[in-house]
């Protein structure tokens, strides 16, 4: 019986999930520019997460568990996939019981108490007037499990419906397609940072914070691991045409709006030659 609590309590200290990480530069760093992760907040709330499909991880967020929101999702680029849309959306259990399995599931097959405490669930969005606005999008996905990887509310947030379904949608294709024109796999490493600022005080079923500004950064690294090619953009959460700018730029209006000294998307210890403001 001893033997049994002291294994209950390592497993209670040890934070459970292997996907609800301690570091995700360690755990999942392969969705960083040189491994690198862009800025993380130290406040409590937030949550590291290797996003975790039957076993396999699929791309990085960051998740602040208060506003029931990412704060980021760090992911690569591929090439185009055309890879379907599902209509389900899963949750992570392991954010609401560090026993749970590490994979996102279908909320329905969940059954633990608390669930909800530190995540969105699908009924928080229900005639909110809000769509669930992907941060890694399915059109930028790497294969079909990644892009149904990208279907879990710890990947999204409150968004305009004219917002999500016009300007940021034709965005999202246009990236893509500049990206798979200008950055080929055998040249370049592409490395997406995709994310949203809070900076007012609305919140839907009074549970989930409605973002200010959806933003995403690309990075186009080369064999000498320098970022060549980059470029950041910037919405209102409005039916806003987001603003082009460079990752420079972006970075010091990040910082900004985040009220922090300095934000960082990707390592800048590499010089970054050419800057990409096409779109």
């Amino acid at each position: 019986m001893l033997l049994l609590l002291h294994v209950l309590m390592l497993s209670l200290l040890s934070g459970g999930s292997a996907k609800f990480v301690q570091d995700f530069e360690k755990e999942c760093g392969q969705f960083f520019a040189n491994g690198k992760s862009p800025t993380r907040f130290p406040d409590p709330q937030h949550r590291q997460i290797c996003q975790t499909l039957n076993d396999d991880v699929y791309y990085a967020t960051f998740y602040n568990t208060s506003n029931r929101i990412p704060v980021y999702s760090a992911y690569k680029f591929e090439g185009l996939k055309n890879c379907k849309r599902q209509s389900a959306w899963f949750i992570e259990p392991q954010l609401d019981d560090n026993n749970a399995s590490p994979n996102m599931t279908l909320e329905k097959d969940v059954e633990i108490q608390g669930l909800g405490v530190h995540q969105a669930l699908n009924d928080d969005y229900k005639n909110s007037g809000y769509d669930k606005g992907h941060l890694a999008p399915v059109f930028q996905a790497q294969s079909q499990n990644c892009a149904d990887a990208t279907f879990t509310l710890t990947n999204a947030a409150p968004q305009n419906p004219s917002f999500n379904r016009g300007q940021w949608r034709v965005l999202e294709k246009k990236i893509a397609e500049e990206l798979y024109n200008q950055c080929p796999p055998k040249k370049y490493s592409v490395y997406i940072v995709t994310g949203v600022v809070v900076t007012g005080t609305e919140i839907i079923k009074n549970r989930v914070k409605v973002p200010s500004h959806f933003w995403t950064a690309y990075c186009c690294l080369d064999n000498n691991n320098k970022c060549q090619i980059s470029s950041g953009f910037i919405g209102k959460n409005t039916n806003d045409t987001p603003k082009n700018k460079t990752v420079k730029d972006l970075e010091i209006e990040l910082a900004k709006l985040y009220n922090v000294n300095t934000f960082e998307l990707f390592d800048n210890s590499h010089q970054r030659n050419k800057v990409n403001q096409k779109m």
